[in-house]
């Protein structure tokens, strides 16, 4: 999956990071904080900040310990709540930390990693979306595949 865009819902006023597969077959929107969309956006603009933030601290952190981000996972959607975990090397051996998709999402982009999702996890968001419950994932699924591609991406603080 790839980063696709980073919006703000138009329904719930909160930032969403969009992630879409190569073959644009499946879409995944995940809802995040706004501090979390902050450290995506500014990755994504390729904006470098004075000090490091959390996720530059992470990253660099990781590296000086001699491990590497092989890639990051969402792997599971329970009660509206996506989970993610990083993939590492360690010593050449390998290290599954568990995480929020939103962190997972700003590291993997600072790293270059691939970001994979679970076949069930798209599956689970797929049946959401046919719920009544979900009715405002429908409409931004909808707003997202009608909107202007020169808008997405445009987050803004």
């Amino acid at each position: 999956m790839d980063v696709k865009a980073l919006i703000v819902d138009p329904i719930a006023n909160m930032p969403v990071v969009i992630l879409r597969d190569a073959e644009d077959k499946n879409f995944l929107p995940i809802w995040v904080g706004v501090f979390e969309a902050n450290a995506i956006a500014l990755q994504i603009e390729g904006v470098s900040t004075p000090r490091p933030l959390t996720h530059d601290l992470l990253k660099a952190m990781i590296s000086l310990l001699g491990a590497a981000v092989e890639q990051i996972v969402i792997t599971r959607l329970h009660e509206n709540t996506y989970y993610a975990e990083i993939h590492l090397t360690v010593g050449g051996r390998p290290v599954v930390v568990d995480s929020r998709p939103s962190d997972a999402i700003a590291l993997a982009l600072r790293t270059s990693s691939p970001i994979f999702v679970e076949e069930e996890v798209l599956e689970k968001s797929r049946a959401q979306d046919a719920s009544e419950e979900s009715q405002s994932h429908e409409r931004l699924r909808k707003w997202f595949e009608e909107a202007d591609p020169e808008s997405l991406g445009k987050y803004k603080m």
